[in-house]
């Protein structure tokens, strides 16, 4: 029992945010055991003396409650280190009309701050449509070589065995052969790359050279000059022709190549520098040239570029910093790299050569700050961020982020003038950090004032409001807790507070000991399985205990089935719609068969649909890298694609794992790829035979109840309702409970209401997370019945956002238009969605309020820039406010 030994060690030990004057404090100088997450918080015990405390008279388990209770008094959520404008609809409508008015090289420049406005909503696709979106837009070399990397980060590419970070994903925005080439073309944001169309073997090589491209022919080695003309020759075709010829181009004679290929680096570092000195600008630019073709490692790139630096040889730095960037998070943990980056007039150096920018340090201390907040590496890349920062806003994101890490560092009076100057630079949400910084240094009733301030001067925002109840006291702090949550329910510290969880590692964590203090070890055990599905290095008491640690304690107080005991109790838990509990056994069959590729993958469906994307896209990639087989690889490289938007490179690898070996996720991946887009009757006909040829294929009930569930929807949208409903009775057979759902649309379709209500009442009783099935049953009832089910829906999951659009056009249809805007305003307040974007932009049309319909729909055409339905409104409306007297 050498667990329950180690964690007796910590029994007498106490952890505390304020450090009262009767406790004792851990010693945590070992900062780099801080949480890799940026936005993570941990929750904090009290010790031994409070454990006698009468308020909790219930029996608990002294080894597994070292630290006692969680206090709600030392509870503190983070500063967030983004950009939160007050105004978000205002902020993401102008960033839209900028970029529709500025010049092709200004586009770039928004896209990045779009990323940086957007990166506190949390959704890692809209991201990536920025960075996308900034590729497309750069034309510089510098420029495309970070954002291809940055993309390649954001995939966590290096996660892949068997992949070296040149590889090419055979997309132009991510090649590391396009990203040499200087220029750029707008349309290209999903064409194939020269690699993908097989010119790697072609005899011509680009590569940029002070915006011009230079060709070198491998095959014509030789050329003639004949008066002011070149002629490019083969050089053992010319010396075929004569003996002559054959001794003058394979004997000892010199002559001019223009190719350096043929000597040694070192030979050609000394013509490089030879060159330059005397400014033979052709034999510079070929040294060049040759050299960044040499660069394939990180040691070629640290051993190389003093030299590019040196020499000024732009195409060598260019190359020799993409691999830099495209190894990270990794080559951040090599001191030469950091030199590179970091040291004393290194940001100068690279900006002599031109490869020092706002947006190479923005990358840069974005992966910092995930891999270790508080190091001296993270500070150092926040410092030239600084540094770089030229415009508004990137003055404020630079210094708010920088005042986050110093926060994090407990320097808090040098994290307060970092947030003095972004609230300066025009960044609200820094004083909420100022505020921090005055109460960790005792002066809690000055950040009281201060927060007081914000909130009278500025429109409510739901972090206001949480952030003054860490400075409020009694019945004033909870009923600010309350404020906050009804102005954005997504903010997680005031559930804490009152004790209330949501999916996240520190809400599971809290509830976990909860569960352990009166003694439901099994309900601790499935909360902290699901928390290491989360994040697998997750630590606890403060840091100071592993996960799994605690979890091999509770082991002991909890039975432990076999594999196949495992494989029922996720049928049961799949069967009631109980997520974490399916996550908590399927981490259990992995920690029984770690090298279970399929466990992974069901794994990342679940996080899925738990809207959890970077978790579900870490499972898929073990998934690959754990698969026994080709064809099984083949499509968790599937949903990757699909993950990313790559739908015709998932459709690719789906046909090639078929062509191997006919399966059943094989055939899935290709019906639903296909099955995402308008599908016409051809379509769906096609469709409807991959899903059969999946159920013909071996699988377990649990895929083939979801393989039945999608085929009786397509049957429905073709028209087809009786084989319909005979596949949702079949996966009903199998326990897949949401086909409940299907059939109740069938019910409807027949005009059977009261059968439909029905059903999907049946589901609401089976299921355990059951807030979409109360929403799905309320377009089966009348308008009261409705609203309760709703209300239920809202109440059960309150970002859930369709119950607040239903809800604002009932009002709108009873001509209550300032209540049905004002529902949807409270929505847009902590989920700007592009539908109630949409939705409240069509209201003010109808209300004649041109200028904030095209408010709204600026907004949400800055996130999705294509929808169809929004431009319609959008042209419509802005028509209507050039010639109001057509209205």
């Amino acid at each position: 029992m050498r667990g329950l030994k180690l964690i007796e060690s910590f029994k007498s030990t106490q952890v505390h945010a304020l450090n009262p004057p009767d406790t004792t404090v851990v010693n945590t100088t070992a900062s780099s055991s801080t949480s890799s997450s940026i936005s993570n918080h941990r929750v904090k015990f009290i010790g031994s003396k409070l454990k006698s405390n009468k308020a909790c008279s219930v029996s608990r388990d002294k080894t597994l409650l070292p630290f006692g209770l969680p206090r709600t008094d030392l509870l503190e959520p983070p500063i967030e280190p983004h950009l939160k404008p007050i105004q978000l609809v205002e902020a993401l409508a102008d960033l839209y009309r900028t970029f529709k008015a500025c010049s092709e090289s200004g586009k770039l420049s928004i896209c990045i701050e779009q990323y940086s406005v957007l990166s506190s909503l949390g959704d890692p696709k809209l991201l990536r449509r920025c960075l996308r979106a900034a590729r497309q837009h750069a034309f510089d070399v510098h420029s495309k070589l970070v954002l291809s990397a940055w993309l390649r980060y954001e995939r966590r590419e290096d996660d892949l065995d068997g992949v070296s970070p040149m590889d090419c994903s055979r997309f132009i925005l991510e090649c590391p052969k396009a990203a040499l080439v200087s220029g750029y073309d707008p349309n290209s944001i999903y064409d194939h790359c020269k690699c993908y169309q097989g010119c790697t073997k072609s005899t011509d090589v680009q590569i940029y050279k002070r915006n011009e491209l230079l060709t070198l022919k491998e095959d014509d080695d030789i050329f003639f000059c004949v008066g002011n003309e070149e002629i490019n020759c083969v050089r053992f075709k010319i010396a075929a022709l004569s003996s002559p010829f054959k001794a003058m181009l394979y004997g000892s004679f010199m002559d001019r190549t223009r190719r350096v290929d043929s000597f040694s680096p070192e030979i050609v570092l000394e013509l490089l520098s030879f060159a330059n000195r005397f400014c033979c600008e052709e034999m510079k630019s070929a040294c060049d040239i040759h050299l960044a073709s040499l660069v394939s490692s990180m040691e070629d790139a640290l051993d190389l570029i003093e030299y590019g630096l040196q020499e000024r040889a732009n195409v060598l730095i260019a190359s020799c910093l993409q691999v830099l960037l495209r190894e990270l998070p990794g080559s951040l943990y090599n001191p030469n790299v950091m030199k590179i980056f970091c040291s004393f007039g290194a940001r100068e150096r690279l900006a002599s050569a031109g490869h020092a920018s706002f947006l190479l340090y923005y990358f840069l201390s974005q992966v910092a700050m995930e891999e270790n907040m508080v190091s001296n590496a993270t500070l150092m890349l926040l410092e030239r961020l600084r540094e770089c920062a030229s415009e508004k806003w990137q003055q404020a994101l630079a210094l708010h982020q920088l005042g986050c890490a110093l926060l994090e560092r407990n320097d808090y009076g040098s994290a307060q003038c970092c947030f003095e100057a972004a609230s300066e630079s025009g960044h609200v949400y820094s004083l909420a950090g100022m505020a921090r910084c005055r109460y960790k240094q005792g002066q809690q009733y000055s950040a009281y004032r201060l927060m007081n301030s914000v909130i009278s001067e500025y429109k409510a925002v739901g972090w206001m409001y949480q952030e003054r109840s860490l400075y409020n006291v009694g019945k004033e702090k909870i009923v600010d807790l309350d404020t906050a949550t009804e102005l954005d329910p997504i903010l997680p510290f005031p559930y804490k507070y009152r004790a209330v969880s949501k999916l996240a590692p520190d809400c599971l964590e809290l509830r976990a000991w909860f569960f352990i203090a009166i003694e439901d070890y099994g309900s601790a055990l499935r909360d902290i399985r699901a928390l290491l599905t989360l994040e697998p290095n997750y630590k606890m008491f403060h840091e100071q205990v592993r996960g799994d640690m605690l979890i091999e304690l509770l082991n002991h107080k909890v039975q432990q089935g076999s594999q196949v005991d495992c494989w029922m109790q996720l049928y049961d838990r799949w069967s009631s719609v109980d997520d974490i509990g399916s996550l908590a056994v399927i981490h259990q069959m992995l920690v029984n068969d770690p090298g279970k590729g399929l466990l992974q993958f069901r794994q990342s469906l679940l996080l899925l649909r738990l809207n959890c994307q970077k978790a579900a896209m870490r499972c898929l990639r073990l998934a690959r890298n754990l698969s026994s087989s080709e064809h099984e690889k083949l499509v968790y490289e599937g949903w990757i694609l699909y993950d990313i938007d790559h739908r015709e490179e998932a459709l690719a690898r789906a046909e090639k794992s078929i062509s191997i070996q006919r399966s059943f996720e094989a055939f899935f991946l290709k019906a639903y790829t296909l099955a995402d887009s308008s599908l016409d009757p051809k379509s769906s006909s096609y469709v409807i035979q991959l899903l059969e040829e999946a159920l013909r294929c071996p699988s377990d009930g649990l895929r083939k109840g979801q393989a039945l569930n999608n085929l009786g929807t397509i049957l429905v949208d073709c028209g087809k309702l009786d084989q319909a409903a005979t596949c949702y009775m079949n996966a009903l057979e199998i326990k897949h409970t949401r086909a409940h759902q299907g059939l109740a649309r069938i019910y409807f379709l027949r005009n059977q209401r009261k059968a439909a209500y029905d059903e999907m009442s049946k589901l609401i009783e089976k299921a355990h997370n059951n807030a979409s099935a109360y929403e799905k049953r309320s377009e089966y009832s009348d308008r009261e019945m409705a609203k309760n089910d709703l209300n239920m829906a809202t109440k059960l999951d309150p970002l859930r956002t369709y119950p607040y659009r239903y809800r604002a056009a009932v009002l709108m249809d009873d001509q209550r238009e300032t209540e049905a805007l004002e529902e949807l305003t409270k929505t847009i307040a902590f989920k700007p969605d592009l539908q109630i974007l949409h939705l409240r932009a069509a209201f003010y049309e109808s209300m004649g309020d041109m200028n904030a319909a095209l408010c709204d729909c600026e907004a949400a055409l800055c996130l999705e820039p294509n929808h169809i339905d929004t431009l319609d409104l959008y042209n419509r409306a802005r028509d209507r406010a050039i010639n109001p007297q057509e209205m």
